[in-house]
């Protein structure tokens, strides 16, 4: 359409008071042409002048060039306008469907948690604020911040009781409330700056170690074709307990084992929870390790006689195979994952072994890491031998002595095979990549300590056991031993290049409660193991071979020597006031006191104020540093800052519980997982079995038919007896994380009227974060 005359006479006006030179685009597709062309007189009363004067045809032009950009500005405002409208047309519908739910109604019945009651507290002042503040703006009362001297008005000057409640408001919140929330937040300010600088030091060290390319190596390959190298003992431990959630959802697997459920042997559904264990077992079995010098010991804590039978068979299955594999189930299932380990480490047989491996039910090791861990421990028998033929008796006891023996663990790094399945698994790997690449590598490089991650590592035998063994105190057993270990002088090596396979919690209820466990066991572990930090000495001995060379046959003698040296303050402090209260109790405590709750109450409490630097600069930093070690996750680095402060709440109410032994702090959760990691390695044993299908099918008759037959009908006679028995899942809905988001967004609502931009920014995109995470928008949806 042309344009419209008011536009241009109103163009041709303006550009006459310019007097400037002006500009002729001439669109000739797909080039333009731009001309400078000397300046005329316009006519006031002539909207687009003759062409004689040089000036109208260019003015049409430029509007033209004016109309075409509106257009396409238009049309982009059209499509964010129709996103808009589509996602608030399908929220309300998500929303009913979680408040309605069966898990919604079971939920309601609860009791409310204290903190959910501490929070409700806080968004009902927070409304009432609002309404005095919104009363106070319509009537002209407001003030931005409460002058030192502000005089109160008569009695004839107040206008109604309204009015002199207001006035009494804003001198009670300046005597009594600004000054706690000030201190309070300066507090939380300074811990949030030396958590800061904790975090900048972690990462200043792992650049440190990328410029030097320092990391634990092998001095000689010890698995060379001409060396004699002797095998140590190794066992390997898969601890499970009811790992009935992890699932392969693989058609093709199911259809190259279709000969099994033709044959009526198994039904199909027995045939998903086969692959379960298969997974875990099968890679541990298929290790390079002389078979001799390996045991695999399963450890089902099931509770579930489908579960035992089905992992028992699988056992039988690899041990007919020539496996060296054994299975164990506890009648007593007490003190779960360190209960079940503890009770596998008083076998007879573990005193012949010298390493223990350890592998949660869905890690899945390479062939060859037990060669890449086991040599850092440095055997020394094959350099007894070698040295013993070439060098004189005094170097060879100088080597036994200078070896390295005060290693005791063996770390290697997760690697996850779901990290793009989701928005919670990309921001989970942002979190898991910094804390191997950065904090444990860091930890293992320059102090020898880090918390041992309870799989994916190799244990010296002789170290769990000065160490006291396992102990069924805390949920974080693994946490528990690698402290333990510490005090008794036990060196730690993460080796970043090594790398076991595994995934991560695609659902937000299995990653709340992870979390959870995560949070609350090292507090609880805390308030145990504080007086063996304060009081511990190393208590270590250390044998070595005295070598004498008689004429013609030499003699070995054993000796011992005995130490006892005081750990020293500097690692009794790294481990109280770093490993514990920094990184353990200070991060969640500062995250959700400073940003869920001092920062909402500052905007009804203008007189406590929040530098602007802690909201804006010094977390977008934090964020970015975080986010370094995984740098093709940077889109997601707002999404990571919001969600961080959303799980602040979970991990804050998991640090208290955890800190005063509350009810939940000795409570085990398995994390459900979805089993995508092993459908890659499943097909391609599912190729190869499917070629040998007639003689699985035979070796399956006649090792475990029968036993096969009998697990089929019970499980038929479970579903027709109990087919209900196991609820339809659903995602929940948070009421902590509601109350909060309700509380953000009408702190939001407040900052409007003090023109806070910034705050309204943060406030308001927090307290939709909140809500997404409230209403379960996260993660895995259930239909």
């Amino acid at each position: 359409m042309a344009p419209r005359s008011g536009f241009s006479g109103w163009w041709a006006r303006e550009k006459q008071l310019q007097k400037g030179t002006p500009v002729v685009v001439t669109m000739e597709n797909p080039n333009y042409s731009v001309l400078e062309i000397p300046a005329a007189v316009v006519d006031e009363d002539e909207a687009f002048p003759s062409t004689d004067k040089g000036r109208g045809k260019n003015a049409k032009q430029f509007t033209w060039v004016l109309l075409l950009k509106a257009h396409h500005a238009a049309g982009r405002l059209a499509s964010a306008a129709a996103l808009l409208w589509a996602l608030l047309w399908a929220l309300p519908g998500v929303v009913g469907r979680r408040l309605f739910s069966r898990r919604r109604a079971a939920a309601s019945s609860e009791k409310p948690h204290l903190l959910l009651k501490l929070i409700r507290a806080f968004l009902f002042f927070s409304l009432v604020a609002l309404a005095f503040e919104l009363i106070a703006h319509w009537n002209r009362w407001h003030f931005q911040q409460l002058p030192e001297n502000l005089h109160l008005p008569e009695a004839t000057e107040i206008q109604g009781w309204m009015h002199s409640t207001y006035l009494y408001w804003l001198f009670f919140r300046a005597n009594y409330i600004a000054y706690t929330i000030q201190t309070l937040s300066n507090m939380c300010i300074v811990l949030f700056v030396i958590q800061s600088l904790d975090r900048l030091a972690l990462c200043f060290g792992c650049f440190w170690i990328r410029l030097k390319k320092i990391k634990p190596k092998i001095e000689e390959e010890p698995f060379k074709e001409d060396d004699s190298y002797k095998y140590p003992m190794v066992l390997v431990q898969i601890p499970m307990c009811n790992e009935r959630e992890v699932k392969i959802s693989s058609s093709s697997y199911k259809k190259n084992c279709s000969f099994l459920i033709q044959s009526n042997v198994i039904t199909s559904r027995l045939i998903e929870l086969i692959q379960v264990y298969e997974q875990s077992i099968s890679t541990v079995c298929e290790i390079d390790w002389p078979r001799d010098r390996l045991l695999i010991q399963v450890l089902d804590d099931s509770d579930d006689e489908t579960i035992q039978r089905l992992i028992s068979t699988e056992v039988s299955k690899w041990s007919q195979r020539g496996v060296n594999i054994v299975y164990r189930h506890r009648l007593v299932r007490t003190g779960y994952k360190a209960g079940n380990l503890k009770s596998a480490m008083s076998c007879e047989y573990v005193k012949d072994y010298e390493f223990v491996a350890i592998f949660d039910a869905d890690f899945q090791p390479n062939p060859d890491f037990l060669k890449l861990t086991i040599p850092h421990f440095k055997v020394f028998e094959n350099a007894l031998k070698s040295i013993f033929l070439g060098m004189n008796c005094r170097l060879l006891l100088y080597d036994v002595v200078q070896g390295n023996p005060e290693l005791g663990l063996v770390q290697a790094r997760w690697s996850f095979i779901n990290t793009n399945e989701n928005l919670l698994t990309r921001l989970q790997n942002i979190n898991l990549a910094f804390h191997f690449e950065v904090e444990q590598q860091v930890n293992g490089i320059f102090l020898n300590f880090f918390g041992f991650n309870g799989t994916a590592g190799v244990w010296r035998i002789k170290a769990l056991e000065d160490s006291g063994g396992w102990l069924e105190r805390t949920t974080v057993e693994d946490m528990d031993i690698a402290v333990r270990a510490h005090l008794h002088g036990w060196k730690f090596i993460f080796l970043n290049d090594v790398k076991v396979l595994c995934e991560v919690p695609e659902s937000f209820e299995a990653y709340r409660k992870q979390q959870h466990r995560w949070h609350s066991g090292p507090m609880h572990l805390f308030r145990i193991c504080l007086p063996d930090i304060i009081t511990s000495k190393v208590i270590r001995s250390y044998s070595y071979t005295e070598v004498k060379l008689p004429l013609e046959e030499f003699k070995c003698l054993t000796s011992a020597v005995v130490t006892s040296l005081q750990i020293s303050i500097w690692k009794k402090a790294n481990l109280i006031l770093l490993f514990f209260l920094l990184r353990k109790l200070v991060l969640p405590f500062y995250s959700f006191t400073l940003f869920c709750v001092i920062l909402p109450l500052s905007m009804f409490i203008p007189e406590a104020e929040l530098p602007f630097w802690v909201i804006c600069y010094v977390p977008v930093i934090m964020s970015f540093l975080n986010i370094l070690p995984a740098l093709q996750s940077f889109p997601f680095i707002v999404p990571y800052l919001l969600f961080e402060n959303a799980m602040s709440v979970t991990k804050f109410n998991a640090m208290i519980s955890g800190l005063f032994k509350l009810g939940s702090s000795y409570e085990w959760v398995v994390t459900k997982k979805a089993g995508r990691s092993s459908e890659s390695d499943l097909l391609t044993v599912a190729d190869k079995e499917y070629s040998k299908s007639l003689s699985l099918l035979q070796f399956h008759k006649q090792s475990s038919e029968s036993e096969l037959i009998e697990l089929a009908k019970l499980s038929e006679r479970q579903q027709h007896l109990k087919p209900s028995s196991q609820p339809k899942k659903s995602n929940k809905i948070y009421k902590k994380e509601l109350a909060l988001s309700l509380l953000l967004l009408t702190a939001a609502a407040r900052s409007l009227l003090s023109a806070q931009g910034i705050h309204f920014y943060f406030l308001l995109f927090q307290g939709v974060s909140f809500l997404v995470i409230g209403l379960d928008l996260i993660g895995e949806q259930m239909s």
